[in-house]
């Protein structure tokens, strides 16, 4: 069975328990806005196991002399870089896909001068004095 890190299960009792911490103290991050949970359609407040896991390493900053404020701007700029490490992930992907549909594509060049893109394995034309132009793969391509 899965454990979905993001789904909002703890009363503030037990997300307080969980991270080792006194329930207003949960309340205060949530007025800062360094830890903000979900809420409950009676405005409960409402923890993830990443908000509980959130409140530990607050918990740690704080211990070794971070500041809340310095607490909460780490804290942003971790969110900050987890969004770009995303977003370069979509982008190599995108990447690679555009990479694969150019190399899987070959042109073929006929005599008055007109290209034509054809499929992998698909050739010219029979008896056509067509030029086809194609990269080996792997062979110094960029």
């Amino acid at each position: 069975m899965d454990i979905n890190f993001d789904q909002p299960i703890f009363v503030i009792s037990v997300a307080a328990e969980l991270a080792d911490m006194h329930p207003q103290t949960l309340r205060q991050y949530d007025r800062l806005g360094i830890v903000s949970p979900s809420r409950a359609p009676g405005k409960s407040r409402r923890y993830s196991q990443r908000d509980v896991n959130m409140l530990r390493e607050v918990q740690r900053l704080s211990q070794e002399g971070v500041s809340l404020e310095g607490i909460k701007r780490i804290l942003q700029l971790e969110n900050q870089v987890a969004a770009l490490q995303r977003r370069v992930g979509e982008l190599t992907e995108e990447l690679a896909r555009r990479r694969d549909s150019i190399d899987s594509r070959i042109f073929a060049a006929g005599a008055a001068g007109d290209v034509v893109s054809l499929a992998r394995g698909q050739r010219p034309r029979p008896r056509s004095q067509a030029v086809v132009v194609w990269r080996p793969r792997g062979a110094n391509n960029p």
